[in-house]
């Protein structure tokens, strides 16, 4: 066997244990595993494990489907069946969509897959913001997650919501006000699991967090937090059948029981303003920060307590570790940016051996999306519309494609099938080859 097939099968060995995992209160999670349901993926680590996207496109070149999408916002796209959904805030008046004061229609949108003709449109909630965002920002920055029964859209000071795929509502909850940092904007993306949803609040007021049962709304637990503002996603895994939920912070990255909210462990040692979500292995939680600093820490599953400096903490990395990208974890290897900018960096999980550092991608210019992996490639996406697909691996990048298309990229794509969605300032682009 070579060393790209046994990365490849190391690769769909740990997709296979995490996705048990993931997926144990799902009864059908062959068919989850072929949708994107939420913004990291079916296997929340960014790969789309069925999933066999095109390697080359320009506006040109294997564009199935190109069309505008109204409003702003920087959510990933999810599909389910034969549904693209997105989030989107709409200025009421037509108006410019940036300014604190004009009045937002928060939208939920459904495209159909095959053709991006608009299945269906929600709007949630009109009313204007309390406050702005950062400019490279909007009011639609959380993605929507679904398990095929409930679609759950959150748009943080403005509501969270839950629709049927037809987009009928079934509740809604008005959890406050945000008062976010500098006014940045909100952005962390509520995870779903079984019938439990888990929203973080971390702002520069009273922050928690909270489970609401899936299918009323009704408040099933909720946790005080001692946090500046984050934009981190819970990401929710299962240790000694025990559903846990994962929380990225500057202070302390925590764990919480998900059936009860009990405080499981922590661990200080991220820097501030964090953003970036954790991934998981089998045995190794891999949580990281890179404002004002570095920092990405692998933390040994099944843990409690403080676990700062302990044993617990298999190794850490101070260095050219991600702003606001999410790192993915693919075939035994993370794969993450410097800050937002286009320099990858590609560690060994299991040993925290750094294999490529901080190598930069001639002609791409800042990076906010997160690297994705399907079909035994990666896909990097740029601010400036400019994309690369790379061959897995540690050693020097082998480029396989470098694509362009006229639009700027903050949203992470999505894989599923023979597709790839792609999010940009202006437009929802569907790419797939051409036969």
């Amino acid at each position: 066997m070579n060393s790209d097939s046994r990365l490849l099968s190391f690769g769909f060995a740990v997709a296979v244990v995490v996705a048990s995992q993931l997926n144990s209160a799902r009864t059908a999670s062959v068919d989850y595993e072929h949708q994107w349901p939420a913004w990291r993926g079916p296997l929340a680590n960014g790969v789309a494990p069925h999933a066999k996207p095109p390697v080359e496109w320009s506006e040109q070149k294997n564009v199935r489907w190109k069309i505008a999408v109204p409003g702003s916002g920087t959510s990933t796209p999810i599909v389910w069946g034969d549904q693209v959904i997105i989030l989107t805030a709409i200025p009421a008046d037509g108006a410019g969509a940036r300014g604190a004061t004009v009045s937002q229609q928060w939208t939920v949108l459904s495209y159909d897959r095959g053709t991006g003709r608009e299945k269906w449109r929600r709007i949630v909630r009109e009313a204007a913001p309390h406050e702005g965002h950062h400019r490279d920002h909007g009011f639609a920055s959380a993605s929507p997650v679904t398990d095929g029964e409930v679609l759950i859209a959150h748009f943080g000071s403005f509501g969270t919501y839950a629709l049927d795929l037809k987009g009928q509502p079934r509740w809604e909850v008005d959890l406050g006000d945000q008062r976010t940092r500098n006014s940045f904007g909100e952005g962390s993306s509520p995870a779903l699991h079984g019938n439990t949803v888990v929203i973080l609040w971390d702002h520069e007021g009273e922050d928690f967090v909270v489970a609401l049962d899936k299918r009323t709304g009704r408040e099933l637990w909720r946790q005080r937090r001692d946090e500046p503002t984050g934009w981190s996603t819970p990401l929710i895994i299962e240790d000694g059948g025990r559903a846990v939920a994962v929380l990225n912070g500057s202070n302390r990255v925590r764990a919480y029981d998900l059936a009860t909210g009990e405080s499981l462990w922590e661990c200080g040692g991220q820097t501030v303003n964090v953003i970036p979500s954790p991934v998981a292995d089998a045995e190794t939680v891999y949580v990281t920060s890179g404002f004002r600093g570095a920092a990405m820490l692998a933390i040994k599953r099944g843990q409690s307590g403080d676990l700062t400096d302990s044993a617990a903490i298999r190794w850490r990395l101070s260095k050219n570790t991600p702003y606001v990208p999410s790192p993915l974890l693919y075939g035994g290897l993370l794969y993450f940016f410097a800050g937002n900018n286009a320099m990858l960096s590609v560690v060994e999980a299991a040993g925290g051996k750094l294999l490529l550092d901080g190598q930069r991608l001639e002609g791409m210019f800042g990076v906010y999306a997160s690297p994705v992996a399907a079909a035994g490639r990666i896909y990097l996406t740029g601010r400036d519309g400019n994309f690369w697909v790379i061959k897995p691996g540690g050693g020097p990048i082998e480029v396989l494609a470098k694509n362009k298309l006229d639009d700027g990229f903050d949203a992470s794509p999505a894989a599923v099938g023979e597709e790839l969605f792609v999010r940009g300032r202006k437009h929802l682009y569907c790419l797939a080859e051409q036969k």
